[in-house]
């Protein structure tokens, strides 16, 4: 246990599929590539349902949600805590794939309820 917690990144099922079956992650956001980007987003639990409805809001699409939960000591590339604006609030940024050996647990988006 390196003491770093654990950070996340909410996809479409398919696409961690297809990244499953490749050995890595490598979708940035909704409709963007890490290429595209430069980093793949990724929040801490507290800042999730925010960053679930600015990207997915309704989502309606063909495919459920999920949220890929990364152990950032097993990434293999810089993560980094950076604010969109300076004194905003910090978000953990991955420079490179995330393999999916550092996934350590898929879970549904949005959550099932208790029960």
């Amino acid at each position: 246990m390196t003491g770093l917690p654990n950070i996340l990144h909410i996809t479409e099922r398919a696409l961690w599929e297809e990244a499953r079956a490749r050995g890595g992650y490598e979708m940035s956001t909704r409709g963007r590539t890490l290429q595209e980007e430069g980093f793949i987003h990724c929040s801490t639990r507290d800042q999730l349902p925010r960053i679930a409805a600015f990207l997915y809001g309704a989502y309606e699409g063909p495919d459920e949600l999920v949220v890929l939960v990364v152990d950032p000591a097993r990434i293999g590339a810089p993560v980094k805590w950076e604010a969109p604006e300076p004194g905003g609030e910090e978000f953990p940024h991955v420079y490179g794939p995330i393999p999916v050996t550092a996934v350590v647990d898929v879970e549904p988006w949005p959550p099932h309820p208790a029960g």
